[in-house]
């Protein structure tokens, strides 16, 4: 075997595996492999479970699936006896002592060591104290006389002293597998974490962070190394796969790289403009879905996700369909079209005068004697999420339902109506985000975007007053505070579980706020069965907030 002395090039590998597609991860692997070897690598860093895919949930629990990842890791540990470059790679492992999230070092066919994650995380979008046990604190491993220390994800981000054990005990070179889904400013997160640890260890470490959506989740890559003397070693992409080779050198006071890209980081618009792309695109085509279909509403929402799903999939993957009703505005029915034609997918009307009036008369002799209201209104809503789904079961599209994270919140969205979907490109963004995206891609297109540059969602969709259009002279704030106050009341109800007092003292009529946080509380129940989205704040609705439904608490209440 080749033994270093003063040099290591190693690769980092920011790829997209799928979720139990395990075969296809280890092909996956081993072109990335071949890739690294072309580029002169040494050693070849993967990222956490890459062999599974991450988060695998409860599929570690199915002994099938535990037996092919360990077939797989075994066969690509064989592919190593060529003399190429060694790889750490992340794999579910099941031994005798326990279930584990485990890394691998390859090399020389074989598999010359395992560690195992020591702090399983169990917060927020994190579970794994459900399925992996904890390991035993790690000791460095040897790589061609270079001793190595391979902490996983949260071993690093937690107070267990995983870094400074591995420093202790000889480890010359931190490589972290993680598998760190995207947050606003993540980025920022992820370097003082990093560094909190190099001041601790006095070791250089290397971040390679997976890349990819998965479910809710997306993992956006931008993989990045810190010396030990606290400057940056190299940065990588966010949200775009790449194999980048960083050359470190032995130096008197330890390794340090001397050699390796430094690449910019998207601002926070186009990081979460990106982010709902690719949460979007990934969703699609790992479910297998050749097409989406969704309403076009002429309304922000829908054109918001309409940019989206152009730019993920390209406009011939992409059909919208206007449902207008009597409240429909000429303007509506303008500004959805002109929305079509900026973005060139196929855009059809289907009018639902009909079936409403149908569903009227169906239900005008249970309905005698009574005022038309809210009801009446989510039939017309109903009947939208009716036909969406009858062309999505026709043709095999998926409907991309367009609710924004302000509604979901208060519960102003009607259930198997315009909440009908199988996943929402936009759940996690707050209404005055949603503004603040369509404006951002009206100016910019993102490099990997497969729409067309220019004002893409009309201006005057992003100017006028916002209405669900379902009786006349409808507006939003006909029910609701403007969206401005609004948003930063759910923000800090959602985001910072802020009490009412503090809510107060920020400016907000206490009545108000007592209200908004009524209707967040009743709204649970239609949340729970919401299509998933993507998530972009620290408080996405799914994994990380997870209230009863059943809920008489109000902070009014408190003693």
């Amino acid at each position: 075997m080749i033994q270093l002395n003063d040099t290591i090039r190693i690769a980092i590998v920011q790829e997209n595996p799928t979720m139990g597609d395990i075969i296809g991860n280890l092909q996956l692997a081993r072109r990335a492999r071949a890739d690294a070897a072309a580029l002169g690598a040494d050693l070849v860093l993967f990222t956490e479970l890459f062999m599974s895919g991450y988060p695998p949930e409860d599929l570690v629990l199915k002994p099938a699936f535990m037996r092919a990842c360990d077939r797989a890791i075994n066969d690509l540990a064989a592919d190593t006896a060529d003399g190429g470059p060694g790889i750490v790679i992340g794999f579910p492992r099941e031994n005798e002592q326990g279930r584990f999230n485990a890394v691998a070092l390859l090399d020389d066919g074989k598999i010359i060591a395992e560690r195992y994650k020591v702090d399983l995380p169990n917060y927020g979008e994190f579970d794994e104290k459900r399925v992996f046990h904890p390991g035993p604190m790690p000791g460095p491993v040897n790589f061609r006389g270079i001793r190595l220390g391979l902490p996983v994800c949260e071993d690093i981000w937690g107070d267990l002293g995983v870094c400074e054990t591995l420093a202790e005990t000889g480890a010359e070179l931190l490589l972290v597998v993680n598998g760190s889904p995207y947050y606003r400013g993540k980025v920022d997160v992820r370097h003082q974490v990093v560094m909190r640890q190099v001041i601790e260890s006095g070791l250089p470490i290397i971040f390679a962070n997976q890349l990819g959506g998965q479910d809710e989740l997306v993992f956006d890559g931008a993989s990045f190394g810190i010396n030990a003397d606290k400057t940056l070693a190299f940065q990588m992409k966010q949200f775009e796969t790449q194999i980048a080779v960083a050359e470190w050198q032995r130096q008197d006071d330890g390794w340090a790289c001397i050699n390796g890209p430094v690449l910019p980081i998207p601002e926070s618009e186009e990081a979460d403009y990106r982010a709902c792309m690719l949460g979007l695109r990934d969703y699609v085509n790992k479910n297998g879905f050749k097409t989406v279909v969704f309403g076009l509403s002429g309304g922000v929402d829908s054109a918001l996700c309409a940019a989206l799903a152009v730019d993920a999939l390209g406009k011939d993957r992409v059909h919208a369909v206007m449902l207008p009703y009597h409240y429909t505005s000429d303007e509506s029915l303008k500004d959805a079209r002109d929305c079509a034609q900026a973005l060139g997918f196929r855009y059809d009307t289907i009018p639902i005068f009909k079936p409403v009036e149908g569903f009227l008369d169906a239900l005008a002799e249970q309905f005698e004697g009574t005022e038309q209201g809210v009801t009446e209104e989510n039939l017309q809503s109903r009947t939208r999420g009716t036909l969406l789904m009858a062309l999505s079961n026709k043709f095999g599209s998926m409907v991309v339902t367009t609710g924004n994270k302000s509604e979901m919140s208060v519960g102003y969205a009607t259930l198997y109506g315009d909440m009908n979907g199988g996943f929402n490109p936009i759940k996690d963004l707050y209404k005055m985000q949603v503004y603040g995206l369509s404006t951002w891609r009206n100016h910019h297109v993102p490099d990997d975007a497969m729409g067309p540059d220019g004002i893409v969602i009309p201006v005057n969709i992003i100017d006028k007053a916002p209405t669900a259009e379902l009786r006349p002279d409808q507006s939003d704030q006909d029910s609701l505070p403007e969206y401005p106050v609004l948003d930063d009341i759910l923000e800090c109800l959602v985001e910072h579980e802020m009490d009412v007092d503090a809510i107060v003292e920020r400016g907000h009529p206490r009545d108000l706020v007592n209200r908004i946080e009524h209707l967040l509380y009743i709204a649970e129940y239609k949340r729970r069965q919401s299509a998933p989205g993507v998530k972009i704040t620290k408080k996405h609705f799914g994994r990380d907030r997870r209230y009863p439904i059943t809920n008489k608490f109000r902070d009014r209440d408190t003693l």
